[in-house]
């Protein structure tokens, strides 16, 4: 997290105010899902379902370290946390990103998530995306 936090204030010059509080304590709630990739023991990619009601989850904190990318490491994380959520029966997810990350922006697109007006901590802040994925859990 700190080094995602730090790859964004280069990218974003009000990081720390457009960025929702975020603490980690949170994943270890019912319903939530921490997803890694790591190489000999390095940790090398993350992203987290965090649950919001019965109904819905958001991603939070997608990572890939800079030495990694380029591997599919993103998409994998992406797709299990996609998987977990079916799994435990939500019907939607729900993300943020910023309009400089266009990497992350069609990571997103490519595995179906769509644009939705911003959300919760994010109406209003200029730079956010969010997109979310309809989910089929039957």
């Amino acid at each position: 997290m700190t080094a995602q936090q730090r790859e964004l204030r280069a990218l974003y010059a009000d990081t720390d105010e457009r960025t929702e509080p975020f603490d980690p304590s949170v994943l270890a709630g019912e319903g939530s899902v921490l997803v890694v990739a790591e190489e000999g023991g390095e940790l090398l990619a993350c992203g987290a379902l965090k649950r919001l009601d019965a109904q819905e989850a958001e991603i939070k904190r997608m990572y890939t370290v800079p030495q990694a990318r380029g591997r599919g490491l993103g998409r994998a994380v992406l797709t299990e946390l996609v998987a977990q959520g079916r799994a435990a029966g939500y019907r939607r997810l729900v993300l943020e990103t910023g309009d400089g990350q266009p990497e992350a922006i069609g990571l997103y697109e490519s595995a179906g998530f769509t644009r939705i007006p911003n959300y919760g901590y994010y109406v209003g802040v200029e730079n956010s995306l969010c997109y979310a994925l309809e989910l089929d859990t039957e």
